[in-house]
């Protein structure tokens, strides 16, 4: 007995001896280095976002701001999951969390975190023995247990608790060191005050000013302007890799569409950086590095004065249009002002009819972006480039006539003009722009095909390259190829697939291809400027962003005009067409005399009818197809020094062979407004001078 208490003291004493030994070296040798580093703070440098740059248009009226709205924001600092919901708990009972985005895993999850006993009690004593004995991983034996949480469970989850789950997931939503938003929408000045005083008792917790865009002329041109996404969005997965080899943050909103998107890196800003002083993994501060500045403003070409105008006019026009009873089907309408000189683009207005789901009933939506996102058989417009492009290759010349009298390839529809139940005869050039002669196109693009002509029979075509000479002619014009708009998804149109020889004649009228509003602004301005195609632009100027976030900042740089290419063709040649659509307008035989020949802006242009088929929104899966009519009118004014050029495109106009003049109709009142604001805005200006 003695000897055993003996030993026992022994190994009590070389025990202690140890741990005493142990203690020595903790506290002596490596006594220093343990305090320093415990004592030690890590500096983690975060960048934080900034409101965006606002657009503007070219008489610097405000289209795009920012508004502020008051924000709660989170700070995550390597916490453990438990110390942030303890965070979410005590703002639980300072602010109100929506909880409709909850999904039901996430509500699943908290319940085990809430009921971790009873979580338990999912897994069987067999199931706990397998994972005992790495028969079963964790994430195995979580799963089995997320499976089994009924509805009754879940419906033990009180609203309390769904308040604080909402919180909770804004809070784990973020990364370390960088600010989550937690609430930005709806919060309450008394929320807001409420977290203000108790940010002692919420670490991470914090009060901000956050921002939103705000559109000051309402929905006016806004599907153009494009959108960015929100907090909760953050980086397009699409974009991703892109966006953070470039310093954005995961959670940073940016441009998803049109303008926003476009000039992202301009509108963005300079983050401002921000270093976060740590302890221990506790945060005990911040320290601001460089305050950042608000993104550089766009000032946009658009006069959006003259672009609400000319929308009120599209809406009148396709109202009267529609009450007229002529047509059913027709449910949009589109115009492009064009400087043909700048490319700038003054206005670009679409309106379309959509039916309200809830009410049934039809309301007039922006479908400006229509302009570059659709296309459409567009007709006689396109003669203008089938007349160039004839004197081109080479096909006819100047002096060309040919007699307009119907046109039949065997096995295929008459081909005629418009007028030839009550005219046939010769016809020049000039003759044939003015009257839109179908005819005229027919042979010259007989000509460019090298074709072998005879009444009733056979069309053979010996240029194998015709599609292609035709196409690549047009093409120098901005038709069937992308404009080069400053604006993302563009579409080229549609290329016809078929190479009958027939549908040469109706590529030659327009009534093959398809074409955009903006590539027909594109060119008309190419002949009206001389033979110059210039790439249209949304973006005059870009500027730097103002200290009081009111004022203009200074120009950082100014759009030139782009030159994309000059038409292969003498100056007389360019000059005849330009005569031609001069006497459309002004000329008693002109297709659009009528509607253009009192105007005192001299204007010249070209008009068009195509017969096509409708393929709106209305149209069935397995619908007969619908004959109707797509009205077009491409103008330019005045005709000896253009300063502005057109394009009206009226898809779907109605059926029949008759119907209205909406394309006339709308142009004319553009013209008219375009002309009149100038002066109205001329006599601003000056009444402003002789007061100064």
């Amino acid at each position: 007995m003695p000897f055993r208490i003996n030993l026992l003291f022994f190994a009590v004493f070389f025990l202690f001896s140890i741990l005493i030994v142990r203690l020595g070296i903790v506290q002596i040798v490596n006594g220093e280095s343990y305090k320093l580093e415990v004592e030690s703070t890590e500096d983690v440098t975060v960048s934080d976002p900034v409101p965006r740059g606002r657009m503007l248009d070219r008489h610097f009226n405000i289209i795009v701001d920012n508004v502020p709205k008051s924000a709660i924001t989170y700070t995550n600092s390597n916490e453990k999951q438990q110390d942030i919901l303890e965070v979410a708990e005590n703002l639980s009972l300072l602010i109100d969390q929506p909880v409709d985005k909850i999904r039901e895993r996430e509500k699943k999850d908290f319940w085990i975190m809430r009921n971790p006993e009873r979580a338990k009690e999912k897994i069987t004593e067999e199931e706990w023995e397998e994972f005992e004995n790495n028969e079963r991983s964790d994430k195995e034996l979580y799963q089995l247990q997320i499976d089994r949480i009924t509805d009754e469970d879940l419906k033990g989850l009180s609203l309390e608790d769904l308040e604080v789950l909402a919180i909770f997931r804004e809070l784990t939503s973020g990364y370390a060191f960088t600010k989550q938003i937690v609430k930005n929408e709806d919060v309450k000045p008394e929320e807001y005050a409420a977290v203000s005083e108790n940010l002692a008792y919420l670490p991470g917790i914090d009060t901000t000013t956050d921002w939103d865009r705000t559109y000051n002329f309402g929905n006016t041109l806004k599907s153009v302007l494009g959108g960015i996404t929100d907090s909760s969005e953050g980086l397009p997965k699409e974009r991703l890799d892109y966006y953070l080899s470039r310093d954005y943050s995961l959670n940073d909103r940016v441009g998803k569409s049109y303008l926003e998107l476009q000039y992202e890196e301009v509108l963005h800003g300079q983050k401002a950086k921000e270093k976060v002083i740590t302890k221990g993994g506790k945060l005990l501060g911040t320290e601001t590095l460089t305050e950042g500045s608000r993104g550089k403003d766009l000032v946009l070409s658009v006069d959006m004065e003259l672009q609400q105008k000319i929308e009120k006019i599209i809406e009148e026009e396709m109202i009267k249009a529609k009450n007229s009873g002529r047509t059913r089907l027709l449910d949009r309408a589109f115009v492009v002002l064009m400087d043909p000189y700048t490319g700038e683009i003054l206005t670009m207005a679409g309106k379309q009819l959509v039916r309200n789901k809830e009410t049934g009933k039809q309301e007039m939506q922006d479908y400006a972006l229509g302009n570059i996102s659709s296309a459409y058989g567009v007709g006689s417009a396109v003669k203008g480039a089938t007349v160039l492009t004839g004197f081109k290759t080479g096909a006819i010349n100047q002096n060309t006539v040919f007699y307009d009298s119907p046109v039949k390839i065997r096995d295929t529809p008459l081909k005629s003009s418009w007028f030839n139940g009550s005219f046939q005869g010769n016809m020049s050039v000039l003759r044939a722009l003015r009257k839109s002669s179908n005819v005229y196109m027919f042979k010259t693009a007989m000509a460019i095909g090298e074709g072998n002509y005879v009444y009733d029979q056979p069309l053979t075509l010996r240029n194998k390259r015709a599609f292609e000479d035709m196409r690549d002619g047009f093409s120098e014009f901005g038709l069937g190829v992308r404009t080069g708009i400053d604006l993302p998804n563009e579409i080229p149109g549609y290329i016809g697939q078929d190479r009958l020889p027939g549908k040469l004649l109706d590529l030659a009228i327009g009534q093959f291809d398809t074409y955009t509003p903006m590539q027909l602004a594109q060119y008309v301005s190419t002949i009206a400027n001389g033979g110059y195609r210039i790439q249209p632009r949304m973006v005059k100027e870009i500027r730097e962003s103002s200290i009081d976030g009111e004022t203009l900042g200074p120009i950082i740089q100014e759009m030139q005009p782009t030159i994309l290419n000059k038409l292969e063709m003498t100056e007389n040649e360019i000059g005849i067409v330009k005569e031609g659509f001069r006497q459309v307008m002004n000329n008693p035989d002109g297709t659009a005399y009528r509607a253009f020949a009192n105007a005192p802006y001299a204007p010249a242009g070209k008009t068009g009818t195509a017969e096509a088929f409708y393929d709106g929104p209305d149209r069935k899966k397995g619908d007969p197809l619908i004959p109707v009519m797509n009205l077009s009118l491409v103008a330019y004014a005045p005709y000896d020094n253009p300063e502005i050029a057109m394009s009206v495109v009226v898809p779907w106009a109605y059926e029949g062979e008759t119907g209205h003049t909406a394309n006339y109709d709308i142009g004319r009142r553009v013209l008219d407004t375009y002309f009149a604001l100038k002066n109205d805005q001329t006599e601003s200006v000056k009444d402003e001078s002789e007061d100064q």
